[in-house]
């Protein structure tokens, strides 16, 4: 049986031709956790990444020139508001493509940072690249996602190009429309955004993006705030002149060697940069000089992400869809809801589920990545499933439902969340209120014996133990039959 959730399915294309070509074969119904790594545009060996590398940076010094603290608010909208382009199929939003904006804080940040910390940008006087991911290290406000969302807006032209390359040379003429496409490519004799048009294959009433893989990566990029914090402790005893470094390494005593909880250190890295501005490029120096290393980890985590959410998926499904006949009787949400978790359960422990979200002894370390895989292999539902629904109590997992009247609740929690028990006890309560329902599965995913004797325990504590809506998947791999094959 066919998904149609992936790119090639749908516009029936194969494997090999996408492979061929260098691109992703991108879900159309998800997002998948990729980004694009500007690190490894710098790092290619091909001229035309470095060109696209060296047009971010013709980008941010125009930015650097015009910024000041009174800028003109409609100049900052137009030269640093930017949506996320999610048309490429890449983020963290499940069961959808709706990411956030770079919005008015991010441009703020920005405007201010170049004007200040980052008034160097393009002109560096140490033996280092520019780069845009610096923007990532002043602060804990711009993460991987906003890094990777303005990248890939700086370089959207050349992706559109690349997807209508593929569009003309392998899908048919009724799968693609002309699109015009605003904020394309920007014209420094006017200063401002354009739109262009382009022919791209076509998604109901949107266009879809391709990305060469060879741009991904998963997890962070390779220069990164996190990367820098857990590296910072090593940059002072690279400062080459002495009187400085005696200065950096008596900040560092009195400042970051004293700073004990994960906050305290990040807001220490925060002063000490601001007092050494250097040490940002003694960091980024560092990992230019491991840059064949970069381009092997993202390669990895790109085939990684591949391999579980794609490959995997495709196999998953029509094997849970042949054993899941209760799809075809009417059922009312709750049923379909805790019918699709209990077939989740026996995919998980008594195929080959385990050995995808417990590879290789490397568990999904997040809830996020069960929900992802969950939400896609969760395909041909007559009922509405909406991902993460706020009703202002916070965000549940799945909403379930058929009409408005009928609707139930999934949860998700790892066993070994802090939280777990005071969740079982409160936190679906207070969703069902906010959502009208009174119906709710509490998926708990257990990785080592460890976690199923802490479920246990919780359960036995709060007398759930017979409760049929706490559903307890055990994704152990040390306790499976060894014949089980992938």
């Amino acid at each position: 049986m066919q998904s149609n959730i992936y790119f090639s399915e749908y516009f029936g294309v194969s494997r090999e031709t996408l492979d061929a070509y260098g691109a992703f074969d991108i879900s159309i119904v998800s997002d998948l956790p990729l980004f694009i790594d500007p690190f490894l545009l710098f790092a290619s060996e091909r001229e035309e990444y470095k060109a696209l590398h060296d047009s971010i940076v013709i980008y941010l010094q125009f930015l650097r020139s015009k910024a000041r603290a009174d800028l003109d608010p409609g100049l900052i909208k137009n030269w640093y508001h930017f949506k996320e382009v999610k048309q490429n199929w890449l983020g963290f939003t499940v069961l959808g493509n709706g990411g956030h904006a770079l919005g008015a804080k991010f441009a703020a940040s920005l405007n201010s940072a170049l004007s200040d910390i980052l008034s160097n940008m393009g002109d560096e006087s140490s033996n280092v690249g520019t780069h845009l991911e610096k923007l990532s290290l002043i602060g804990p406000g711009v993460g991987r996602d906003c890094v990777s969302d303005f990248a890939t807006n700086l370089i959207k032209h050349y992706l559109l190009k690349y997807t209508e390359g593929f569009a003309k040379a392998h899908l048919e003429a009724h799968q693609c429309r002309e699109f015009s496409v605003a904020r394309a490519a920007f014209d420094y004799r006017t200063e401002s955004w354009q739109t262009r048009k382009y022919y791209l294959p076509a998604l109901r009433d949107d266009f879809v993006l391709l990305t060469p893989v060879d741009m991904l990566t998963r997890d962070d990029t390779w220069i990164s705030r996190d990367d820098m914090i857990r590296s910072f402790s090593s940059l002072p005893a690279a400062v080459e002149d002495a009187t400085q470094r005696a200065l950096v390494n008596n900040y560092f005593r009195k400042e970051f060697d004293r700073a004990r909880t994960s906050k305290a250190r990040s807001e220490a890295v925060d002063r000490i940069i601001r007092a050494f501005p250097e040490l940002i490029d003694l960091y980024i120096g560092a990992k230019e000089k491991r840059r064949d290393e970069a381009q092997h980890v993202s390669s990895a985590r790109a085939e990684d992400t591949h391999r579980v959410l794609v490959e995997q998926v495709q196999l998953a499904i029509p094997d849970i869809d042949a054993k899941s006949e209760f799809y075809q009787k009417p059922w009312t949400s709750y049923e379909e809801a805790l019918a699709r978790v209990l077939c989740f359960k026996d995919y998980v422990e008594n195929q080959d589920g385990y050995r995808v979200i417990n590879r290789a002894g490397v568990p999904f370390s997040q809830e996020s990545e069960v929900q992802l895989f969950f939400g896609l292999i969760w395909c041909n539902s007559d009922f509405d499933v909406n991902r993460e629904p706020n009703n202002g109590r916070g965000p549940v997992d799945f909403k379930v439902s058929f009409g408005s009247g009928d609707k139930s609740l999934i949860e998700f929690k790892l066993a070994s969340n802090s939280k777990l028990k005071r969740n079982l006890e409160n936190q679906v309560e207070i969703y069902e209120r906010a959502n009208g329902t009174r119906q709710s599965v509490k998926v708990i995913l257990c990785y080592t014996a460890r976690d199923q004797r802490k479920v246990d325990r919780v359960l036995k504590e709060l007398g759930l133990q017979t409760e049929e809506a706490v559903v307890v998947i055990d994704a152990r791999n040390d306790n499976k039959p060894s014949a089980s094959t992938v």
